[in-house]
């Protein structure tokens, strides 16, 4: 057995292979971009106003280029890497339905254009390190769920195990989509009256708790949570086609155990960081980080369902179930 749900089980198809492929790419220009944008974002944060002024003249001058060169990597990761993000807000838009890809939108369109118009102004702060950040591991989370999707290879399933995994799939998913329209919901109109009490109270501070507030709030764990944990079931299921019917049970209730856990504890982790964004106690970078953190917490969870399940000999045996070879 595979020690990982990512690892595949089928042959990709060329149409999938052509898939992966860009989005190798997309991944990899952001993760370069983000790597060289951090390192462009050091003459800012260490600006201090202390020490001679012909020091911070200098010091002024480099961030002044150093933020043109972040303009120049950040562009090609908003326009190309992002791209799959700017085609679900337009399908989002097209259904009359808020997803993901709403919020995702809106907070890289909260930091890059003020950061662009900082840049082209000479004055004011910049946030083009969270925002490939935000896009790198953004894509990254999205990567891991589309391989372990590829994963799985159903054809061979018995066919009552099959109806089995729909009739168990389709609760869990409209579950899902529904903790995470509303929490959507939420989510954009708490950043919208955060904004408005930060404009009033410090209007410097206000862009910077709006985009760390949209990023922290990002609802990547909260989609992650059903889709990765039915690809672990999928990919369990057809790497050992011949499980028995107990053990598919038992599988099937960790399923739906796991899936909970992964979108309530998204859920809570969420209620539990955006006072922290929205009291200006986190950065937007930070938020970046978080988000990266709480969408790999759901998919190391949802890997504990990429095993066989144990069933006591007594119950089998009782049954008259047998474990095939290879599979206890």
């Amino acid at each position: 057995m595979a020690k990982s749900f990512f690892t595949p089980n089928r042959a990709l198809t060329p149409e999938e292979m052509v898939d992966r492929r860009r989005t190798l790419v997309r991944l990899g220009l952001a993760w370069l971009s983000m790597m060289q944008v951090m390192m462009f974002a050091l003459p800012g944060y260490l600006r201090i106003e202390a020490g001679p002024n012909d020091s911070l003249e200098v010091l002024d001058w480099a961030i002044f280029l150093m933020n043109w060169a972040s303009l120049a990597m950040t562009v090609p990761v908003m326009l190309y890497s992002a791209w799959p993000i700017w085609q679900g807000l337009a399908r989002a838009i097209q259904n009359r339905q808020i997803t993901m890809d709403v919020p995702v939108a809106i907070s890289m369109v909260a930091a890059f254009v003020p950061s662009t118009l900082a840049t082209i102004a000479g004055t004011g702060e910049v946030y083009f390190d969270s925002v490939t950040m935000f896009i790198a591991f953004l894509l990254t989370a999205r990567f891991f769920e589309n391989r372990a999707v590829q994963s799985v290879d159903v054809a061979n399933l018995q066919q009552g195990l099959h109806q089995r995994l729909k009739q168990l799939c389709l609760p869990l998913l409209a579950r899902a989509d529904r903790v995470a329209t509303v929490f959507v919901l939420a989510q954009l109109a708490l950043s919208a009256v955060v904004t408005i009490v930060w404009w009033r109270i410090q209007p410097e501070h206000a862009l910077s708790v709006l985009v760390a507030l949209l990023v922290m709030s990002c609802p990547c764990a909260l989609s992650l949570a059903a889709p990765v944990s039915l690809a672990a079931t999928h990919a369990t299921l057809a790497a050992h086609p011949h499980i028995t019917p107990e053990q598919a049970e038992i599988l099937f209730s960790n399923t739906r155990r796991i899936t909970y856990q992964n979108l309530y504890g998204a859920l809570a982790w969420h209620l539990l960081t955006m006072p922290l964004a929205a009291f200006g106690l986190v950065t937007p970078w930070i938020a970046a980080l978080a988000m990266f953190v709480s969408s790999m917490a759901v998919m190391g969870n949802a890997w504990r369902l990429y095993r066989i399940p144990q069933v006591s000999a007594a119950v089998s045996c009782a049954q008259g179930y047998t474990t095939p070879s290879g599979l206890a």
